[in-house]
């Protein structure tokens, strides 16, 4: 066991991210879900913003260290246990698209479509169910069209988003695709995404990630 508690909600893009890098490091950890809608938000809980002044998940806990921010979360993973299955690639600039690749969604996409974004259309800007829905599509729609081209047009592009194993990119592009099915969109939309994501989809580690394969995600 290396000592790691994941703070974690099932269907958050950002904590299924770290989830993606851990199994993929074949890294042991505990799952303490922070529910995101019951009793308000668990993670406004005044034990939870202590932990995270942000008040978002994920949070990952390794020993003494409180590690925030998914992104960073994952590179730290990276550099503390960089084998097995490497997250970035050897040389300097395959780094720099992996990195451009994964901040596409996680800095310019995600971001406008998280849930206290949609809970502010809702709450303070009186934004019905299909206003913020198609606000999710729109914005979803537009960046996967991009990734979807940045990908295509590039030599890099393997069987994962760079060359033929997973690694940082993958960690964010499945989550993202995961997001797009709940809003009604088709990844068909997206032929080169959706091959990665499938190839991804087929390995273990994506498989031990998913929302659906956590402790809290919903039984039927």
């Amino acid at each position: 066991m290396s000592g790691l508690t994941l703070y974690t909600y099932w269907r958050s893009s950002a904590a299924y991210r770290v989830r993606i890098g851990l199994a993929l490091k074949g890294l042991e950890y505990r799952s303490e879900p922070v529910h995101l809608v019951h009793d308000g938000g668990r993670q406004h809980a005044a034990g939870y913003a202590a932990l995270n002044p942000q008040e978002l998940v994920p949070v990952l806990r390794h020993g003494d260290q409180v590690l925030r921010q998914s992104m960073a979360i994952l590179e730290y993973l990276e550099e503390t246990w960089p084998q097995p299955a490497p997250l970035l690639p050897a040389d300097a600039a395959g780094r720099a698209r992996v990195r451009a690749l994964a901040q596409a969604i996680g800095c310019d996409l995600h971001p406008l479509n998280n849930l206290r974004v949609l809970q502010y259309l809702e709450r303070e800007l009186g934004q019905d169910q299909d206003a913020r829905e198609d606000w999710v599509r729109h914005w979803t729609g537009g960046g996967l069209d991009a990734l979807e081209r940045l990908l295509a047009d590039d030599p890099g592009t393997g069987r994962f988003c760079h060359g033929d194993t997973p690694g940082l990119a993958d960690c964010v592009l499945v989550p993202q695709l995961y997001n797009a099915r709940r809003f009604g969109m088709d990844p068909a939309r997206w032929p080169v995404l959706a091959r990665i994501a499938q190839a991804c989809q087929d390995l273990p580690a994506f498989a031990a990630a998913a929302p659906e394969a956590q402790p809290d995600a919903p039984r039927p």
